[in-house]
């Protein structure tokens, strides 16, 4: 086998063949095969049935499922079952449980319950993905590796175990040496924190007001260093036993609780699990964006996503070689999960499956095969109903397989002129001290990539290095909070546009205000400083001269030499600098004013863009432009690309609709 990134793009599903009666199995390959379905995952949720006794393994029931899919030709990823030990293992070693922030200690009944930080749980770990691999690793069917399942769910990275504060200890100790250094570090004379001895630092949670941000922020950083060793350590098992194929995680939306840049370091495929209408009820927190995209989900949030883990993908495998699924797409059809369940409006399956190819997917794999009739997850639609029989999700595999085979997009997308960087330690610095209560660095990031794509650009998002940027036409850092030396060289070496601000370069690594004030480092490049930063309610933006308004954030600037100032606030202060290639926005600009203040600079940097109608979104791969309309109304398409005969879809795109152009 081999872990080359595969050559045509392709469907798959989750299926838990444990759940349904053996003889139903044939059936339910044959149905894969029918639907055009190529991968299917199994196994990540099945340790109890694995070994049901310590030390007694029963591998019968999943070398036959194995069997009856590779018999339909069927293509099998297998997941480690490390999200859920038996109870026999928590009753083994109970302090393996994650603790909350409040010390009550989580217990036995759902999923996830472990601390990454438990030596001994890490052990049975190894253990058990030992004898997986052995078993599995070189079977004709296994085709791909899952490690555990969504690392973190249900907040579960930050634990306040003894397990965890005896190995926050040693890593502060291995970090700082000793204890004055990490005094000066934290900046322990404040409020009398100082420490004689690593052995005095307790974990940051239980405190009478708000923890040293220091001290919160470094137990975060240590938090998700267990989390890079956890998947470091199966990854390892995984390579050892099962050469040539590639390991994969399962990441999740809008959550930055661990570096996943750093977990996808040993991993050969980034995937990530997708649920349009679920995350627009839960994360979105707009009553305006529910109300105009329910039923089809937020336009900009999973292609997000799509960008950021695709660049996970290209931590390993090179900046233009990233390997990236959807490792479990929303079916056509509702959640369990979400505070309120709608139905997907007609077309928007297939449009999310589309933006997702469009982006480069490999794999879409739909969760799950069959809607449970028991468990946690009954009220979940699957591409099968309760009793078998085919829902609309399965109709919707026919669907995408056949225009699969007829449009061949390619299963990778080519460097895009424009870098939009996020930052994982910029977002854990911002949780701790936003300064403004809707503040965070994932928004302001998301605000600059929503400009981007109406201004019809596919973006790559990047991790802040040299080499994510190298080439680019633009790079927009917003709210980059911990700028290093080694990166400011890179944006200065650069021939590239730059857009910073706000919040860019105002603290040091260890979470104290840069040296010299915001933008800290960055004012190598444009002389300025903040000197105040003022947030505000969401019924008191500050109006730009030239239109639209600073949402909620502004900075007061002191400008120093060879800084023009571009446009004020009405009442007369500073909100865009410029300093030859660098432009900054002092505030959070809204969508308008981004609009308007971005293009100009898109055109000095010599990146065309697209002035699209509302609610379409374009992304190009290869030699084909697709097209997505999330609104509600029919769009004529000539007005903007002209009258040209498309390679799918029509040029008066409906709602919901997918339309792709064959482009030079």
């Amino acid at each position: 086998m081999s872990m080359d990134p595969i050559k045509t793009q392709t469907l798959g599903v989750c299926y838990y063949p444990e759940h349904w009666p053996e003889e139903r199995w044939e059936t339910d390959a044959k149905m894969m095969v029918e639907a055009g379905i190529e991968y299917v995952r199994i196994g990540e949720f099945a340790w109890s049935l694995m070994e049901p006794d310590p030390g007694q393994f029963d591998w019968d029931w999943l070398d036959r499922s194995f069997e009856v899919l590779h018999a339909h030709g069927l293509k099998v990823v297998l997941g480690t079952p490390t999200a859920t030990p038996p109870k026999w293992l928590v009753d083994r070693m109970h302090d393996m449980l994650p603790v909350g922030a409040d010390g009550t200690s989580r217990g036995f009944g759902s999923r996830r319950h472990y601390c990454f930080s438990h030596t001994g749980y890490r052990e049975e770990c190894a253990r058990i993905t030992t004898e997986m691999a052995k078993r599995y690793g070189d079977h004709p069917a296994l085709a791909a590796w899952q490690t555990d399942n969504e690392y973190g769910c249900h907040n579960t990275v930050l634990s306040y175990s003894d397990a965890a504060l005896a190995g926050f200890r040693d890593w502060l100790a291995q970090k700082y040496q000793s204890t004055d250094a990490l005094n000066r570090a934290w900046g322990n004379v404040f409020w009398s924190m100082n420490y004689r001895s690593f052995d005095e630092i307790e974990l940051p949670n239980g405190t009478v007001t708000q923890a040293n941000p220091s001290h919160s922020l470094d137990f975060h950083r240590y938090s998700s260093d267990q989390v890079v060793a956890f998947n470091k350590l199966q990854s390892d098992i995984i390579r050892a036993h099962s050469r040539g194929r590639p390991v994969s995680h399962n990441y999740m939306g809008k959550f930055f609780d661990f570096d996943h840049y750093a977990v996808s370091e040993d991993l050969d495929i980034a995937t990530w699990d997708a649920y349009p209408l679920g995350f627009l009820e839960r994360e979105i927190g707009d009553e305006d964006l529910l109300k105009k995209y329910m039923g089809v989900g937020d336009p900009d949030f999973d292609p997000f996503h799509h960008d950021l883990y695709r660049a996970c993908g290209q931590v390993r495998n090179g900046q233009e070689n990233g390997r990236w699924w959807v490792m479990e797409q929303q079916p056509y059809g509702p959640l369990n999960w979400a505070g309120f369940n709608h139905s997907p409006r007609d077309g928007a399956g297939r449009l999310w499956v589309w933006e997702a190819f469009a982006a480069g997917a490999e794999v879409i794999s739909f969760f799950r095969w069959r809607q449970p009739s028991f468990g946690q997850e009954q009220m979940h639609e699957g591409l099968l109903l309760p009793d078998g029989t085919p829902n609309e999700g399965y109709k919707l595999c026919k669907e995408i397989a056949k225009e699969l085979k007829s449009l061949a997009p390619n299963p990778s997308q080519a460097r895009a002129d424009v870098a939009l960087v996020f930052d994982y330690p910029s977002q854990w610095m911002m949780k701790y001290m936003p300064h403004g209560a809707d503040a965070s660095h994932f928004d302001s990031v998301l605000r600059y990539y929503r400009a981007l794509r109406r201004a019809g650009l596919s973006v790559d998002i990047v991790p802040p290095t040299a080499a994510a940027i190298s080439g680019r036409k633009a790079v927009f850092i917003p709210m980059l909070m911990g700028l290093t030396p080694e990166f400011i060289a890179a944006l200065g070496a650069s021939g590239a546009q730059i857009v910073a601000g706000p919040w860019t370069g105002a603290k040091d690594q260890n979470f104290a205000i840069s040296e010299g004030m915001a933008p800290g480092p960055l004012q190598a490049l444009i002389d300025i400083k903040i000197r105040r930063v003022e947030t505000r309610r969401a019924f008191a933006p500050l109006d730009l001269e030239n239109g639209g308004t600073l949402a909620g954030w502004r900075e007061f600037v002191v400008i120093g030499d060879g800084v023009d100032v571009l446009e004020n606030t009405k009442d007369g202060y500073p909100a865009v600098l410029r300093s030859g290639k660098v432009t900054y926005l002092a505030g959070r600009a809204d969508a308008s004013a981004l609009d308007r203040l971005i293009r100009p600079i898109l055109d000095t940097a010599g990146v065309d863009w697209i002035d699209l109608p509302e609610d379409i979104r374009v992304r190009d791969n290869g030699d084909l432009r697709f097209i997505f309309n999330y609104g509600r109304e029919t769009v004529d398409l000539i007005q903007t690309f002209g009258n040209v005969t498309p390679a799918m879809g029509e040029m008066q795109i409906k709602p919901c609709g997918v339309t792709c152009l064959k482009v030079s």
